[in-house]
Protein backbone atom coordinates (compact mmCIF):
# COMPACT_ATOMS: atom_id res chain seq x y z
CA UNK A 1 0.00 0.00 0.00
CA UNK A 2 1.31 3.25 -1.31
CA UNK A 3 2.71 5.62 1.83
CA UNK A 4 0.75 9.28 -0.05
CA UNK A 5 -2.13 8.93 -1.57
CA UNK A 6 -3.70 12.03 -3.35
CA UNK A 7 -6.95 13.32 -1.73
CA UNK A 8 -7.84 15.50 -3.82
CA UNK A 9 -8.14 14.95 -8.32
CA UNK A 10 -7.49 17.53 -10.67
CA UNK A 11 -5.20 19.60 -9.11
CA UNK A 12 -3.51 21.50 -11.83
CA UNK A 13 -0.31 23.82 -11.56
CA UNK A 14 0.34 26.59 -13.50
CA UNK A 15 3.28 26.27 -15.59
CA UNK A 16 4.95 29.64 -14.13
CA UNK A 17 4.20 28.41 -10.50
CA UNK A 18 6.14 25.21 -11.34
CA UNK A 19 9.30 25.11 -9.19
CA UNK A 20 11.65 23.14 -11.61
CA UNK A 21 15.33 22.65 -11.22
CA UNK A 22 17.24 25.27 -12.86
CA UNK A 23 18.95 24.49 -15.90
CA UNK A 24 23.21 24.39 -16.02
CA UNK A 25 23.32 24.09 -12.39
CA UNK A 26 25.95 21.58 -12.20
CA UNK A 27 28.48 20.81 -14.56
CA UNK A 28 30.37 17.49 -15.52
CA UNK A 29 33.41 17.66 -16.72
CA UNK A 30 35.00 15.11 -19.59
CA UNK A 31 36.35 12.56 -16.45
CA UNK A 32 33.32 12.69 -14.73
CA UNK A 33 33.82 15.70 -12.32
CA UNK A 34 31.16 17.14 -11.33
CA UNK A 35 31.37 21.10 -9.98
CA UNK A 36 28.31 23.75 -8.97
CA UNK A 37 28.47 25.96 -11.73
CA UNK A 38 28.65 28.89 -9.45
CA UNK A 39 31.84 27.61 -8.06
CA UNK A 40 33.28 26.74 -11.51
CA UNK A 41 32.64 30.47 -12.52
CA UNK A 42 34.62 31.67 -8.99
CA UNK A 43 37.46 29.07 -10.48
CA UNK A 44 37.29 30.71 -13.73
CA UNK A 45 35.78 28.24 -15.48
CA UNK A 46 38.33 25.42 -14.07
CA UNK A 47 37.04 22.22 -12.75
CA UNK A 48 39.10 22.51 -9.11
CA UNK A 49 39.22 18.14 -9.18
CA UNK A 50 40.98 17.51 -12.04
CA UNK A 51 42.43 21.11 -13.60
CA UNK A 52 39.80 20.23 -17.06
CA UNK A 53 39.80 24.16 -18.97
CA UNK A 54 35.86 24.39 -19.62
CA UNK A 55 35.07 26.85 -22.62
CA UNK A 56 34.21 29.82 -22.83
CA UNK A 57 33.90 32.63 -24.76
CA UNK A 58 34.89 36.81 -24.74
CA UNK A 59 32.54 37.76 -22.13
CA UNK A 60 34.46 35.69 -19.48
CA UNK A 61 37.94 36.08 -20.87
CA UNK A 62 37.72 39.94 -21.07
CA UNK A 63 36.50 39.72 -17.48
CA UNK A 64 39.81 37.59 -16.75
CA UNK A 65 42.01 40.04 -18.53
CA UNK A 66 40.90 42.88 -18.49
CA UNK A 67 41.12 45.16 -15.07
CA UNK A 68 37.58 45.30 -13.03
CA UNK A 69 36.34 44.29 -16.22
CA UNK A 70 36.70 47.61 -18.07
CA UNK A 71 37.06 48.08 -21.82
CA UNK A 72 36.16 49.65 -25.18
CA UNK A 73 34.34 46.99 -27.65
CA UNK A 74 35.91 47.97 -30.73
CA UNK A 75 33.97 47.69 -34.49
CA UNK A 76 30.82 46.31 -32.36
CA UNK A 77 27.97 46.41 -34.27
CA UNK A 78 29.89 44.64 -37.48
CA UNK A 79 27.93 41.08 -39.10
CA UNK A 80 28.27 39.58 -41.54
CA UNK A 81 26.52 39.30 -44.99
CA UNK A 82 25.36 36.56 -47.17
CA UNK A 83 27.11 37.42 -50.87
CA UNK A 84 27.19 34.12 -51.79
CA UNK A 85 23.40 33.46 -51.24
CA UNK A 86 24.79 30.14 -49.74
CA UNK A 87 22.40 27.67 -49.09
CA UNK A 88 22.85 23.76 -47.73
CA UNK A 89 20.24 22.18 -45.25
CA UNK A 90 19.18 26.23 -44.27
CA UNK A 91 20.17 29.46 -45.83
CA UNK A 92 23.09 31.21 -44.48
CA UNK A 93 21.65 33.64 -43.59
CA UNK A 94 18.89 31.86 -41.27
CA UNK A 95 22.05 30.48 -39.52
CA UNK A 96 23.46 33.81 -38.63
CA UNK A 97 20.12 35.08 -37.46
CA UNK A 98 19.86 32.20 -35.38
CA UNK A 99 23.45 32.20 -33.79
CA UNK A 100 22.41 35.93 -33.00
CA UNK A 101 19.99 35.24 -31.00
CA UNK A 102 21.17 32.41 -29.49
CA UNK A 103 24.19 33.56 -28.64
CA UNK A 104 23.76 37.46 -28.34
CA UNK A 105 26.63 38.00 -30.23
CA UNK A 106 27.28 39.68 -34.05
CA UNK A 107 29.81 37.09 -35.16
CA UNK A 108 32.86 35.01 -34.45
CA UNK A 109 35.00 37.29 -32.75
CA UNK A 110 34.97 40.26 -30.24
CA UNK A 111 37.80 43.25 -30.38
CA UNK A 112 38.25 45.13 -27.34
CA UNK A 113 41.04 47.69 -25.25
CA UNK A 114 41.65 48.42 -22.03
CA UNK A 115 43.64 47.73 -19.32
CA UNK A 116 45.51 44.99 -17.99
CA UNK A 117 47.46 45.56 -14.60
CA UNK A 118 47.28 49.19 -15.72
CA UNK A 119 48.75 49.18 -19.12
CA UNK A 120 46.75 49.06 -22.59
CA UNK A 121 46.05 46.37 -24.36
CA UNK A 122 44.16 44.98 -27.46
CA UNK A 123 42.13 41.73 -27.19
CA UNK A 124 40.74 39.84 -29.80
CA UNK A 125 38.82 37.49 -28.68
CA UNK A 126 36.87 34.49 -30.58
CA UNK A 127 33.44 33.07 -29.18
CA UNK A 128 32.80 29.02 -30.60
CA UNK A 129 29.45 29.16 -29.50
CA UNK A 130 28.46 31.52 -33.02
CA UNK A 131 28.86 28.87 -35.83
CA UNK A 132 31.60 27.06 -34.13
CA UNK A 133 34.17 30.27 -34.08
CA UNK A 134 34.59 29.55 -38.12
CA UNK A 135 36.13 31.94 -39.45
CA UNK A 136 34.68 34.38 -42.31
CA UNK A 137 35.00 38.11 -43.74
CA UNK A 138 33.69 40.14 -40.47
CA UNK A 139 36.27 37.63 -38.09
CA UNK A 140 38.71 38.61 -40.43
CA UNK A 141 38.09 42.33 -41.02
CA UNK A 142 37.50 42.69 -37.20
CA UNK A 143 40.85 41.55 -36.44
CA UNK A 144 42.31 43.27 -38.98
CA UNK A 145 40.70 46.54 -37.96
CA UNK A 146 42.08 45.19 -34.28
CA UNK A 147 45.77 45.27 -35.06
CA UNK A 148 45.55 48.64 -36.91
CA UNK A 149 44.18 49.65 -33.63
CA UNK A 150 47.39 48.45 -31.78
CA UNK A 151 50.06 49.79 -34.57
CA UNK A 152 48.19 53.53 -34.51
CA UNK A 153 48.14 53.40 -30.68
CA UNK A 154 51.19 51.58 -29.93
CA UNK A 155 49.48 49.06 -28.04
CA UNK A 156 50.19 45.15 -27.91
CA UNK A 157 47.95 43.06 -29.13
CA UNK A 158 46.82 39.50 -27.85
CA UNK A 159 44.78 36.48 -30.22
CA UNK A 160 42.49 34.17 -28.31
CA UNK A 161 42.22 31.42 -31.13
CA UNK A 162 38.78 29.19 -30.65
CA UNK A 163 37.76 28.20 -33.94
CA UNK A 164 36.69 25.21 -36.09
CA UNK A 165 38.25 26.73 -38.85
CA UNK A 166 37.34 28.98 -41.89
CA UNK A 167 33.40 29.06 -42.90
CA UNK A 168 32.80 27.48 -45.44
CA UNK A 169 29.40 29.20 -46.45
CA UNK A 170 31.75 32.08 -47.42
CA UNK A 171 33.62 30.32 -49.61
CA UNK A 172 36.80 32.10 -51.11
CA UNK A 173 36.07 35.62 -48.97
CA UNK A 174 36.72 33.10 -45.72
CA UNK A 175 39.72 31.89 -47.16
CA UNK A 176 41.66 35.16 -48.00
CA UNK A 177 41.25 36.21 -44.35
CA UNK A 178 44.33 34.01 -43.92
CA UNK A 179 45.97 36.17 -46.28
CA UNK A 180 44.47 39.40 -44.64
CA UNK A 181 45.20 38.62 -41.40
CA UNK A 182 49.00 37.02 -41.57
CA UNK A 183 49.60 40.83 -43.81
CA UNK A 184 48.10 42.59 -40.89
CA UNK A 185 50.54 41.21 -38.71
CA UNK A 186 53.44 41.77 -40.48
CA UNK A 187 52.60 45.16 -40.22
CA UNK A 188 52.21 44.93 -36.50
CA UNK A 189 55.89 43.47 -36.65
CA UNK A 190 57.47 45.86 -38.55
CA UNK A 191 56.06 48.32 -36.09
CA UNK A 192 57.94 46.38 -33.59
CA UNK A 193 54.60 46.19 -31.58
CA UNK A 194 54.15 42.72 -29.66
CA UNK A 195 51.52 40.18 -30.39
CA UNK A 196 50.51 37.42 -28.17
CA UNK A 197 48.62 34.68 -29.14
CA UNK A 198 46.26 32.22 -27.55
CA UNK A 199 45.28 28.81 -28.36
CA UNK A 200 42.49 27.47 -26.81
CA UNK A 201 40.04 24.66 -27.55
CA UNK A 202 39.88 24.47 -30.45
CA UNK A 203 42.16 25.79 -32.12
CA UNK A 204 41.85 24.64 -35.91
CA UNK A 205 42.10 24.67 -39.85
CA UNK A 206 42.61 28.22 -40.83
CA UNK A 207 42.63 29.89 -38.08
CA UNK A 208 45.76 27.79 -36.97
CA UNK A 209 47.24 28.14 -40.53
CA UNK A 210 47.04 31.71 -40.47
CA UNK A 211 47.27 34.11 -37.33
CA UNK A 212 46.88 31.54 -34.13
CA UNK A 213 50.75 30.43 -35.19
CA UNK A 214 52.02 33.78 -36.05
CA UNK A 215 52.25 35.21 -32.30
CA UNK A 216 55.92 36.44 -30.68
CA UNK A 217 54.83 34.14 -28.60
CA UNK A 218 52.70 31.25 -28.54
CA UNK A 219 50.82 29.93 -25.75
CA UNK A 220 48.07 27.19 -25.13
CA UNK A 221 45.65 26.61 -22.13
CA UNK A 222 46.62 23.19 -20.87
CA UNK A 223 44.57 20.15 -22.67
CA UNK A 224 43.17 22.49 -25.73
CA UNK A 225 42.86 20.35 -28.83
CA UNK A 226 45.63 22.65 -31.41
CA UNK A 227 45.96 21.54 -35.13
CA UNK A 228 45.15 22.09 -38.97
CA UNK A 229 42.78 18.63 -39.98
CA UNK A 230 41.43 16.82 -36.80
CA UNK A 231 42.92 13.71 -35.22
CA UNK A 232 40.19 11.25 -37.21
CA UNK A 233 41.18 13.32 -40.57
CA UNK A 234 44.45 12.82 -39.90
CA UNK A 235 43.90 9.05 -39.19
CA UNK A 236 42.12 7.82 -41.91
CA UNK A 237 44.18 10.10 -44.59
CA UNK A 238 47.57 8.67 -42.90
CA UNK A 239 46.22 4.92 -42.18
CA UNK A 240 48.06 5.24 -38.90
CA UNK A 241 47.89 5.23 -35.46
CA UNK A 242 48.12 8.72 -33.57
CA UNK A 243 50.73 9.17 -30.68
CA UNK A 244 48.84 9.31 -27.75
CA UNK A 245 47.68 13.28 -26.78
CA UNK A 246 48.14 13.97 -30.33
CA UNK A 247 47.49 17.52 -31.23
CA UNK A 248 46.85 18.63 -27.86
CA UNK A 249 48.67 21.85 -25.95
CA UNK A 250 51.16 19.33 -24.12
CA UNK A 251 52.16 17.45 -27.41
CA UNK A 252 52.56 20.72 -29.67
CA UNK A 253 54.62 22.12 -26.65
CA UNK A 254 57.02 19.45 -26.50
CA UNK A 255 57.43 19.34 -30.36
CA UNK A 256 57.85 22.91 -30.64
CA UNK A 257 55.23 24.36 -31.75
CA UNK A 258 54.22 26.39 -28.59
CA UNK A 259 56.28 28.75 -26.82
CA UNK A 260 54.53 28.13 -23.11
CA UNK A 261 50.91 26.60 -21.32
CA UNK A 262 49.53 28.85 -19.34
CA UNK A 263 46.95 27.97 -16.96
CA UNK A 264 43.78 30.33 -16.80
CA UNK A 265 44.25 31.50 -13.26
CA UNK A 266 48.03 32.89 -14.29
CA UNK A 267 46.39 34.05 -17.86
CA UNK A 268 46.44 37.63 -16.66
CA UNK A 269 49.98 37.77 -15.28
CA UNK A 270 51.81 35.83 -17.78
CA UNK A 271 50.54 37.39 -20.56
CA UNK A 272 52.08 40.88 -19.04
CA UNK A 273 54.86 39.32 -17.67
CA UNK A 274 55.70 38.38 -21.52
CA UNK A 275 54.93 41.89 -22.84
CA UNK A 276 57.10 43.44 -19.88
CA UNK A 277 60.18 40.87 -20.70
CA UNK A 278 59.25 41.65 -24.86
CA UNK A 279 59.43 45.45 -24.40
CA UNK A 280 62.33 45.20 -21.76
CA UNK A 281 60.01 46.76 -19.14
CA UNK A 282 59.95 47.04 -15.52
CA UNK A 283 58.14 43.63 -14.50
CA UNK A 284 54.57 44.26 -13.12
Amino acid sequence: MAWFKRTEKGIQTATEDKKDVPKGLWYKSPTGKIIDQDELAKNLWVSPDDDFHVRIGSKEYFEILFDNNEFKELDAKMTSKDPLHFVDTKKYSDRLKEANDKTGLKDAVRTAVGKSKGKDLVVCCMDFAFIGGSMGAVVGEKIARGIDYSIKNKVPFLMISKSGGARMMEAAYSLMQLAKTSAKLAQLAEAKIPYISLCTDPTTGGTTASYAMLGDINIGEPGALIGFAGPRVVKDTTGKDLPEGFQTSEFLLEHGFLDFITHRKELKDKVNLYLDLILNEDVR
